[in-house]
């Protein structure tokens, strides 16, 4: 039975230095502080500290010193995004000079970034948003890392593989983290209660623009979209893969991925505290 936490090999799996954090990134230290159980922490309802903490962990891999993207975008959680990667390059252990796609890269370009500065991989990264093109080219232009990855606008938001795949793609796996809400309603919905339970200055902490928090449908529909779209490009990459928050939707994709013609199917459960997801990976 698989011990429950982060992946082994993710860097962040035994806690926070906050005083080599504070070296790392200095304006984080302003918001370091002992709690009232004496551990040293950050507030993590305060959405401020929160980025601040997460520029300081992924400055703390040698190839990436600056990663600037507004307020409005999400701030992406490293070790969780980080335990991603280390999956994927499990699943893709007997691979050389991999290639990898990631579908709605956002603002921060999270995915391309980590998986460059873990493991020198290539990426393409795409979004349907132009302005998250843009923030993503300027963050790897400030860190010299634009030779290893090329990004692509979809530009027909119904789509997801089709307008992105060019005929003589050929990648070691895509991957993904699907917008989890059916609705701008809902997504802000939910924005409230986490905001409440977290205290009223959370906010921020959950934004994010539309296209990276919902998707008519919800989650549901967004995967078995990706996953047909796939079956019409068997070739193009060894693996899909996404990340699957709802439990009850692994079901029915790997029914469908059958039914498609996947030739394999695989979940792979992650833990980051309490908080339990999934990948879920797939070829033809």
């Amino acid at each position: 039975m698989k011990e429950k936490g982060l992946h082994p090999k993710n860097k962040f799996n035994k806690g926070y230095n906050f005083e080599e954090l504070n070296v790392i990134n200095p304006a984080l230290k302003e918001f370091v502080a002992k709690n009232e159980f004496g551990t040293v922490t950050i507030d993590f309802s305060n959405p401020e500290a929160v980025k601040e903490l997460n520029k300081a962990l992924l400055f703390s891999f040698d190839k990436i010193s600056t990663w600037h993207f507004g307020d409005k975008n999400l701030c992406p959680p490293i070790p969780g995004r980080l335990d991603y990667i280390h999956h994927l390059a499990d699943l893709l252990s007997d691979e050389k000079n991999i290639k990898i796609l990631d579908i709605g890269t956002g603002a921060t370009g999270i995915y391309p970034l980590l998986g460059i500065a873990e493991y020198d991989w290539n990426f393409v990264a795409t979004d349907i948003d132009l302005d998250s093109l843009d923030t993503v080219q300027d963050i790897m232009d400030d860190n010299k890392l634009s030779a290893k990855i090329e990004l692509r606008h979809q530009e027909n938001e119904a789509q997801i593989l089709k307008g992105i795949l060019k005929d003589d793609d050929s990648f070691s796996a895509v991957m993904c983290n699907p917008p989890f809400y059916k609705s701008a309603e809902e997504a802000q919905g939910a924005n409230g209660r986490k905001s409440r339970n977290l205290g009223n200055n959370a906010v921020r902490n959950f934004a994010g623009n539309n296209n990276e928090l919902w998707y008519i449908g919800g989650e549901k529909a967004f995967l078995h979209n990706y996953l047909y779209e796939s079956s019409l490009f068997p070739k193009s990459s060894k693996w899909y893969t996404s990340l699957v928050s709802k439990k009850e939707n692994v079901k029915s994709l790997e029914k469908s991925s059958a039914k498609l013609g996947a030739k394999e199917f695989k979940i792979i459960p992650m833990h980051q505290g309490n908080k339990v997801t999934r990948v879920v990976a797939w070829r033809f």
